[in-house]
């Protein structure tokens, strides 16, 4: 088994808390509001907490479910696009984002906190995440590091961690009424070592809990009095922050802002002393932008596609109840401040009872919540892989999928970007013929004679093609290279009116390539993607019929991916 599931299997039997479920009807539907969605999410869960891949056995093993339905249950997440399968492993995919990304779109809090968050870690030169309580801890929901820097600290967006010992925690403890207090003692109970918060080094020792409960006590009475708190190396070694909240106008803490310095930069004092004012400015700035008028946050992106039955085609390894169930949490990311029961069934292509059964599963387990008629979900999708995948460059983004595309066109396919007068090769699935080029990530060829670099270069305005030409010195590489201004002009005219680039032998003799460009969400080119292959017998005419198609399929793809993996954060590109 994977080492990392053995950890998994004891947070799995943690039950959520925090959360009341809605006020939904007869008791009799409550017991309906069990079944494939809770198990698929527990399937989930211990996915997401593993460090490695995982194989059905271990599934078995850490969730106690029979192998026939963890079967089911895999089948059904690989087929819906959140889990991928790998011989026998099973891995975790970008799209699981999409419930995270629901959260953030619904909640609004991700537009209001990114423009702060950036401008606070540029000026105080430090780490900054925003917070917010989830059950009776804290999730982090947002993260800004400083440009430039070689080892930044900071966790990841969808990390859990102890209140009792991060500052976040202690601002955010101001604001919790007597269920959640009860419910943090349960939990330091059952978890006295921290074993279940990967993000924090676990503890050596358990320490008592009425000291804990005292210390947290005093730490949070502090922070109420002096609107901030210090954490001085609790969170880790070596590492202290600074916490203070955005409220909501009621005065109630939604959020708490926190930097994190090494002590080899700040002490907790000199922390406190470096970043308290312009810490409060940011906390201001989000509160303004979360509930003022003047500057209304953008509407969230359309809803995910309807529930589509896939009984028919899968029969009976299709979990129907875990899609549905995952169509509405999807689904509630369609509008900022979530949805009614009757739009969240519309929006998910399901009946009004089946919405409602949903709902009400996903609230008892607390990845949704009600706020008066509306439901939308809670921090507490994040922990469904959000962290590990929040992580994922381009480039680990697209590998399975030139995989695949290298498994169906018999070629080689890589992944480059633009870099000055260069393409560089970012990824790379070779095939294993003899003919195959010897080239690896970080190969950089001449963009000017490359299919690739002729599809980026293409996609800048028209008006710059000449002088850019020119900045790239072109060369004769073969008899075949296009070096004139006129030529290549030409070539990228075709390139940005086609959607390809097709180059034959002008980087090597012999050497044949396609490439199509790979967009952002803004519809820029930030990436090619090609096959390359010998220049042998058939034309480069039918080159490209018989593979272009699959490599806009691909491409397709790789920017459904990259669209989920940015749409709050970027994407590292290089």
């Amino acid at each position: 088994m994977a080492r990392g599931v053995a950890g998994a299997q004891a947070g799995a039997s943690k039950q959520p808390t925090g959360t009341a479920p809605p006020a939904a009807g007869p008791e009799a539907d409550r017991g309906e509001a069990v079944g494939p969605l809770e198990r698929g999410l527990d399937v989930l869960r211990v996915m997401a907490d593993s460090a490695e891949a995982v194989r059905p056995g271990d599934l078995v093993r850490a969730t106690g479910l029979a192998r026939s339905a963890v079967d089911r249950i895999a089948a059904t997440l690989v087929h819906l696009g959140y889990l991928r399968a790998e011989g026998r492993d099973l891995v975790l995919a970008p799209r699981l984002m999409e419930f995270g990304n629901a959260y953030l779109d619904a909640s609004g809090l991700s537009r209001a906190l990114r423009p702060s968050l950036e401008r606070l870690t540029r000026t105080l030169d430090e780490s900054v995440s925003a917070i917010v309580l989830d059950g009776c801890d804290a999730r982090i929901v947002g993260t800004a590091v400083p440009p430039g820097r070689v080892i930044p600290l900071g966790f990841r967006v969808g990390d859990l961690l102890p209140s009792e010992r991060c500052a976040a925690g202690a601002v955010l403890a101001t604001g919790w009424d007597p269920p959640t207090h009860e419910a943090w003692r349960a939990r330091r109970a059952a978890d006295p070592l921290d074993a279940g918060f990967p993000a924090v080094p676990t503890r050596p020792t358990a320490p008592r809990p009425e000291r804990t409960e005292a210390d947290f006590a005093s730490w949070t009475t502090a922070a109420a009095a002096n609107g901030w708190a210090l954490d001085d190396q609790l969170v880790a070694p070596g590492l202290v922050a600074l916490a203070v909240p955005v409220r909501a106008p009621d005065g109630r803490p939604v959020c708490a802002i926190s930097v994190l310095a090494h002590t080899s930069r700040h002490s907790a004092d000199d922390l406190r002393a470096h970043a308290l004012t312009e810490m409060n400015r940011a906390a201001q700035d989000i509160a303004d932008a979360l509930y003022g008028n003047s500057h209304p946050l953008p509407a969230a992106p359309p809803p995910a596609a309807a529930y589509a039955d896939a009984k028919p085609e899968l029969g009976p390894s299709f979990l129907q109840a875990l899609a549905r169930g995952l169509a509405v949490l999807t689904a509630l990311g369609g509008q900022r401040g979530g949805l009614t029961l009757a739009e969240a069934g519309e929006a998910a292509g399901l009946s009004y009872q089946s919405a409602r059964r949903n709902l009400l599963t996903l609230s008892e387990l607390s990845y949704v919540e009600q706020h008066g008629r509306r439901f939308l979900p809670g921090p507490r999708v994040l922990e469904l892989g959000y962290a590990r995948l929040s992580t994922l460059t381009l480039a680990d983004i697209a590998r399975p999928h030139l995989a695949d595309l290298v498994a169906r066109v018999r070629e080689s396919a890589s992944l480059a970007v633009l870099d000055g007068a260069e393409v560089r090769y970012v990824a790379r699935v070779a095939t294993g013929q003899i003919t195959s080029a010897r080239i690896t990530p970080g190969t950089r060829l001449p963009a000017y004679a490359t299919s690739m670099g002729r599809v980026l270069l293409a996609d800048l305005p028209r008006a710059q093609w000449p002088e850019r030409i020119r900045s790239l010195r072109p060369q004769a590489l073969t008899p075949h290279t296009l070096t004139s201004t006129e030529a290549l002009t030409a070539a990228f005219a075709h390139a940005a009116d086609d959607g390809f680039a097709l180059v034959e032998q002008e980087l090597e003799a012999g050497l044949r390539s396609l490439a199509v460009p790979v967009r952002d969400r803004s519809g820029r080119a930030v990436a090619a993607l090609n096959v390359a292959m010998h220049a042998g017998p058939e034309s480069p005419e039918q080159t490209r019929d018989t593979m272009l198609s699959a490599l806009r399929a691909c491409a397709a793809r790789v920017e459904a991916d990259l669209a989920l993996a940015s749409a709050h954060a970027p994407v590292e590109t290089g």
